[in-house]
């Protein structure tokens, strides 16, 4: 079978100032071949294909962001000074320490594997309250647990420190991995192979945790070790270990300072507390009672769920505010917390003057 094979095939620059204008056309052609490879690449069918997107997911509300997110208009928050360029054929995963069995694993090994495909919404740490920076994806990989059974984590372990080709490295913790989120090594990213600004040719996906902690781009280290013995990239630098995404609801329609007619209003936007999914979004205009908004359809625990509102307006200045209610009946908090060291929370609050 092709997991047989995969688990066969798995096994136990520098240029001088005086040649940088050959080595700036080196590396143009390396890019370009890095390039057409990528647009080359088929992609396997996986084994589980992602469950159909039941209707319903959009927002009836104008001007609310696609529930797909297009891999170009997809946040790209990472470490790299420049996308690095990997040929599949170079790239090899290390999986090490603490485990009865060291893996490796290549590309082509990937290609083998029983595959998977899963929509994720994926949210950065440092995403201000109501920002943009979240996605929702259909990503298509390797079950990660898959390759940590074969590794067999010892005893004591608690986290896999993941690290990148540019030397980032993320702390995820151990039993997140092995459960049944499906976080996975992705190869594709809506259908196509994963753009190379998004980590191409292989990056970590992992359900319900900010990235800093989990969405390793470029990834091609994977080390069992323990929190107390190991310090990922960002918690060297005053964030938290540990990071579990918070309930968070965003208006994205109207925008901020927007004018409006008089009459109904649709307001609008999206809202995720991935792995607990959302079971209530409430919308307040200034200081009047919280008013339900209307649902969109659930996708999964895993995916962003959007919402509408229909507003009577009228003229003068108002403030809009919205929150939500995750699976476990926990309101999003209103206390205003930064991002760091472990994602910013509070209520947002939208100004708009109706004409």
């Amino acid at each position: 079978t092709s997991r047989r094979r995969f688990f066969a095939a798995a096994g136990v620059t520098a240029i001088g100032a005086g040649i940088a204008a050959t080595g700036g056309r080196l590396l143009s052609a390396a890019r370009s071949n890095i390039a057409q490879a990528r647009e080359a690449l088929q992609l396997p069918a996986p084994v589980k294909p992602a469950a159909a997107v039941p209707a319903g997911v959009q927002s009836p509300a104008p001007g609310v962001t696609p529930w797909i997110t297009p891999n170009g208009d997809f946040y790209r928050i990472d470490t790299a000074l420049s996308v690095p360029e990997i040929n599949v054929d170079d790239w090899e995963l290390r999986i090490h320490g603490l485990v009865e069995e060291e893996v490796r694993l290549t590309f082509q090994d990937l290609l083998d594997a029983d595959l998977i495909e899963s929509h994720v919404t994926l949210t950065c740490v440092s995403n201000p309250v109501g920002g943009n920076l979240a996605g929702n994806a259909k990503w298509l990989g390797l079950p990660i647990r898959e390759v940590l059974k074969r590794a067999r984590p010892k005893d004591g372990a608690d986290m896999v420190l993941s690290t990148s080709i540019d030397g980032f490295s993320a702390s995820t913790p151990l039993e997140v991995l092995q459960d049944d989120r499906d976080a996975m090594l992705a190869i594709g990213m809506n259908g196509e192979p994963l753009p190379l600004e998004h980590g191409y040719p292989v990056r970590m996906v992992v359900p319900g945790l900010y990235g800093f902690v989990s969405a390793t781009k470029w990834v091609v280290d994977l080390e069992v070790t323990r929190f107390a013995d190991s310090k990922a990239y960002w918690t060297q630098r005053g964030w938290s270990e540990r990071g579990p995404i918070k309930t968070m609801a965003r208006v994205e329609v109207p925008k901020s300072f927007a004018k409006v007619p008089a009459g109904r209003v649709a307001i609008g936007g999206t809202a995720w507390a991935q792995t607990r999914g959302i079971t209530k979004v409430e919308v307040q205009i200034d200081s009047n009672p919280w008013a339900e908004a209307v649902l969109s359809t659930e996708a999964s625990l895993i995916t962003w769920r959007q919402w509408s509102f229909d507003w009577e307006a009228t003229p003068g200045p108002h403030y809009i505010k919205v929150r939500a209610t995750d699976g476990t009946g926990d309101v999003q908090t209103d206390q205003r917390a930064d991002p760091v060291p472990d994602g910013a929370s509070g209520w947002q609050s939208v100004m708009v003057t109706v004409e």
